[in-house]
């Protein structure tokens, strides 16, 4: 599978506040939507921040839920489910159509760690 894109994804209730921290960290700038934002770094995407209203804190080392999961831009949704599901994942969710110029299904690793394959 070729992957084009990696993107770390924050659940964050307020975005602008957690977007604008990591920009200003990371010395990059924000690209706003209503219930997704993206930082970009020397113009490329390096982190998403996904809107999540009854996102609860962690309480890390010893807490839950999931807070981070990873997006993989492919170009070829089917050929990269196969691969992905050959090495041990499992579909959460799948996209209502892969025929869509854009989408996401939603992955676990073995270990239940959520990803998510992209394409568009």
């Amino acid at each position: 599978m070729k992957i084009n894109r990696q993107i770390v994804v924050f659940d964050a209730a307020d975005l602008s506040a957690e977007s604008t921290f990591w920009a200003g960290l990371l010395g990059g700038t924000v690209e706003a939507e209503d219930d997704w934002h993206t930082v970009y770094v020397d113009a490329t995407p390096r982190l998403g921040f996904q809107l999540a209203p009854n996102h609860v804190q962690p309480n890390w080392p010893d807490g839950e839920p999931q807070q981070i999961h990873l997006d993989l831009y492919i170009d070829d949704i089917r050929s990269a489910h196969d691969e992905a599901m050959s090495l041990g994942a499992r579909l959460l969710k799948s996209a209502e159509t892969t025929e869509s110029k854009q989408g996401f299904q939603v992955y676990a690793d073995p270990a239940g760690h959520p990803f998510c394959l992209c394409w568009g």
